[in-house]
């Protein structure tokens, strides 16, 4: 089926607007391309072989100041720790907590890996 318009403008902004459409639809096929094939950590849970415990904050346990703390980690393959991101939790409880698992020991495996950790701090 055809769609023929009348006039040279209209022909012209379909002609445009076809070309716009389909260079989009290039560049978004060669973006989905390259983020397929970049390479991404696995996501497993793999075994802590060596586990530093947090130091608790004195202030803020004497203040019965607790909560948990959620962490991003990234394992490099022979288990030690690459990167330690915050994703939840107090900032002061969350230093320590990062600081404790930069120190950690995984488990080797074949590839890098990004663990979620929690740490609960408990005043009681």
């Amino acid at each position: 089926m055809a769609i023929f318009f009348s006039g040279c403008r209209t022909d012209r902004a379909l002609k445009n607007a076809l070309a716009s459409l389909g260079l989009t639809m290039l560049f978004l096929a060669a973006s989905s391309l390259s983020i397929a094939q970049a390479p991404k950590a696995a996501h497993s849970p793999r075994k802590v072989s060596l586990r530093i415990e947090p130091e608790y904050p004195r202030i803020l346990k004497s203040a019965h100041v607790g909560g948990l703390v959620r962490l991003s980690v990234s394992v490099l393959a022979n288990g030690n720790v690459a990167k330690v991101e915050t994703m939840g939790g107090s900032a002061i409880l969350a230093q320590s907590a990062t600081d404790a698992v930069h120190r950690w020991k995984y488990t080797s495996a074949s590839a890098p890996t990004i663990e979620e950790v929690e740490i609960q701090f408990n005043p009681d």
